[in-house]
């Protein structure tokens, strides 16, 4: 029987109000995400200042994370977004970057509070072997007994004072050869953030660095604030008549380019690569070009650009300025690291002064600041960060000569290498390039701290021994204490036993021992430290200033600083680790995080079970550096 289909039934129509129409429509234009807070965008509005025409620049992100954080002393998340919208980037752009930095700290919830003083001390190499474990061991109790208890202590990578060791910072504000009681005087006056603030000198001295040639740079125990050279007294013992003559045509260019090649300077901050040669690579290169300023001095042992910069800003700002006439750069930015409050303040004042009574035409020169990243230190991090993005090495090349800051050729210079400029053109190359000793050329300022009588940078000759360095600067070991090791780069530099105190201390001279000079930092140990604890420390730190990109360097410095706490190491599974990292990090962290390991296996199997400990050893007790941090300390 055939049956015929059934009538579809007949669709319905729902009726939509346009009422409801309009809110479907609002609710589908609506953002995803978190929104800004009203409350939130006006505080924001308010640190900012008015918008440009233009917009917020993106490459000022950090510096505007600064302006939040200073003023509230944290990163509230409601900031955060509020900050994503001012500047038309996405939250998680802003983060990112944020969340990169260890001097931000984000904090969630409308009851997130931030502390009413932080106390920073440092840990590292110098100020441990100084007695830095037991400073926070001891502080906790003590500022809670004061009625200071809701003051936050942390435990915090090298502060570039390691001259002063311990160090601790309340605030902005140094204690340099820190107790329990100088530090406790220091918060009870200074007890919120808007008080604790870097003192700043107000006497003016001429600062003549030629004249100290072959001495120590003068210092005086417990000073943060030295006497500095203000623009007029500058200008009146010849400052900036140099410049003014190239950029107004009265001197060549090519003159001042050739007595830096002749002088034999090389880049001052590690590399070690001529100055000369840089200017000339970059000049070659189609404008514009740019230069970039590298003072993030953050090498644990290294505090010269600091001691210079504190007495004489100025002898570097014309070093800059002779650098960008030379070269041809049309914009300048200089990269200091936020633990110098002093010297950024100092430096800000110079700068301003400068504009007011230019002695020549200036090109545009902005200051910038780090927000606590030893991985920044690179160059490449640098520009990164200039740019307002996360410190992350780039892969090279193209190098930053060919596509640096913004994409154009960069003139990447550390701080002391622009320092001698001047007095290299004034003096003739010749005058730098007759100091050295055993068959090395030039000056070397070496930041000596450890067991020394008296620490300090030394403006010594190229190619000095350590043992010499010793003995005729730093007044000797201090009582009680004989050479055993030291470190002649700083942390990434390797440790040498005291048997090697012959060699000269130079580029290219430390290679052949499995170290290099790095930064010239010196760190002297003696018969009551071990190097196994040196090298576990400056592996610790490197674990902590990975910037994790690359997992050789993030996974490696974590890995190794576990093996190397076992009392006898596992020295094969070890140098495959140390290859892996050499091999395949992306940049200098991990290439040379393992200089300790491999130091210890050639010079000091004795302390880690792979060799007997020498009969005329004496085996170090109580070393400050086999001690753990205190529980409850952050990293």
């Amino acid at each position: 029987m055939h049956l015929a289909p059934e009538a579809h039934p007949a669709t319905v129509v729902a009726a939509v109000s346009v009422n409801d129409m309009r809110e479907r429509i609002r609710r589908k234009s609506r953002l995803k995400g978190r929104q800004p807070e009203d409350a939130a965008m006006a505080e924001v509005a308010q640190l900012l200042g008015p918008r440009p025409a233009t917009g917020f620049r993106r490459d000022l992100l950090i510096e505007y994370l600064h302006r939040l954080n200073d003023h509230f002393g944290v990163l509230h998340d409601r900031h955060l977004v509020a900050l994503a919208k001012q500047m038309n980037l996405p939250m998680a752009e802003v983060y990112e970057v944020a969340s990169f930095y260890h001097h931000f700290d984000i904090v969630r919830g409308e009851d997130a509070q931030a502390p009413r003083l932080v106390l920073r001390v440092c840990d590292s190499l110098s100020c441990s072997l100084a007695g830095a474990r037991e400073l926070l061991a001891a502080l906790p109790e003590r500022l809670r007994a004061a009625g200071q208890g809701d003051v936050q202590v942390l435990a915090v990578p090298c502060v570039g004072r390691c001259e002063q060791a311990p160090v601790a910072v309340v605030h902005q504000c140094p204690v340099p050869h820190a107790t329990v009681d100088t530090v406790l005087e220091v918060v009870e006056s200074n007890p919120k953030r808007a008080l604790a603030f870097h003192p700043q000198a107000l006497t003016a001295i001429n600062f003549d660095v030629a004249a100290l040639a072959e001495k120590s740079i003068p210092l005086s125990p417990g000073e943060v604030s030295p006497a500095h050279t203000d623009l007029a007294t500058y200008r009146a013992h010849g400052g900036y008549q140099t410049a003014a003559a190239l950029v107004n045509g009265e001197m060549d260019a090519e003159a001042v380019l050739a007595a830096m090649e002749d002088s034999g300077l090389r880049g001052l901050g590690g590399a070690g690569f001529p100055a000369g040669r840089k200017w000339r690579i970059v000049r070659d290169q189609l404008a514009p070009r740019l230069m970039a300023v590298n003072i993030d001095e953050g090498e644990p042992g290294t505090f010269k650009d600091r001691t210079y910069l504190e007495r004489d800003p100025h002898r570097f700002l014309e070093g800059v300025l002779i650098a960008a006439q030379v070269v041809g750069t049309e914009a300048i930015y200089i990269y200091l690291r936020d633990e110098y409050h002093g010297c950024r303040a100092l430096l800000q004042k110079a700068l301003d002064d400068l504009r007011a009574e230019p002695p020549c035409h200036l090109p545009h020169i902005e200051l910038r600041r780090g927000a606590g990243a030893y991985i920044c230190g690179e160059e490449s991090a640098m520009i990164e960060s200039i740019e307002g993005k996360r410190g992350e090495p780039r892969m090279r090349p193209p190098y930053i000569a060919q596509v640096g800051l913004f994409g154009r050729p960069t003139l990447e210079h550390n701080f002391e290498t622009l320092y001698w400029v001047r007095d290299i053109v004034e003096r003739g190359p010749q005058w730098f390039a007759s100091f050295g000793r055993h068959g090395r050329k030039g000056l070397r300022s070496f930041s000596v701290s450890g067991r020394v009588k008296h620490p300090g940078v030394k403006l010594a000759p190229a190619g000095i021994t350590v043992q010499e360095l010793i003995d005729e600067y730093c007044g000797g070991l201090l009582d009680g204490h004989q050479l055993y090791a030291y470190l002649p780069g700083g942390a990434s530099g390797g440790i040498l036993p005291a048997s090697l105190n012959h060699i000269p201390l130079d580029f290219d001279t430390l290679q052949p021992y499995g170290c290099f000079i790095g930064s010239a930092a010196v760190i002297v140990l003696s018969q009551h430290d071990r190097a196994r604890d040196a090298a576990l420390n400056v592996m610790r730190f490197f674990e902590h200033e990975s910037c994790g990109q690359c997992t050789p360097c993030r996974v490696g410095t974590a890995k190794a600083a576990t093996l190397m706490e076992a009392p006898q190491w596992d020295e094969e599974l070890l140098d495959d680790l140390a290859q892996v990292m050499g091999d395949a990090s992306i940049c200098g962290l991990g290439q040379a995080a393992p200089n300790p390991i491999r130091c210890i296996h050639k010079y000091f199997a004795h302390e880690v079970g792979e060799a007997p400990w020498p009969g005329d050893l004496p085996k170090p007790r109580n070393s400050p550096l086999t001690e753990q941090l205190p529980g409850g300390l952050k990293p």
